[in-house]
């Protein structure tokens, strides 16, 4: 297969349709979006993948109901992901 052939997976990311080439991890279709942010942190702050090999747990997202890393999950037709990690309680979660 070409690269202009890949194959394209459908995900959603708080609620937004975004098509990204199958084998690509959730930090890289994460970086495609606008913010290019991953969670917020308790203190409202913005995170985003630091090391890119799940040491650091900064890409931590919501998948399926648990948390995951980022950068060490690929991702999968329809797949929803939440970026509401971290978000400080009472607060509102994208």
């Amino acid at each position: 297969m070409t690269t202009s052939a890949r194959a394209l997976v459908h995900i959603v990311v708080n609620g937004t349709p975004l098509q990204v080439p199958a084998g690509t991890s959730v930090a890289a279709a994460m970086a495609q979006q606008t913010q290019g942010t991953t969670r917020t942190s308790v203190t409202g702050e913005p995170r985003a993948p630091l090391c890119g090999m799940g040491v650091c747990h900064e890409c931590r997202v919501r998948i399926y109901g648990r948390t995951r890393l980022a950068c060490q999950t690929i991702c999968a037709e329809g797949m929803w992901i939440y970026t509401d990690v971290g978000t400080a309680p009472g607060s509102a979660a994208q």
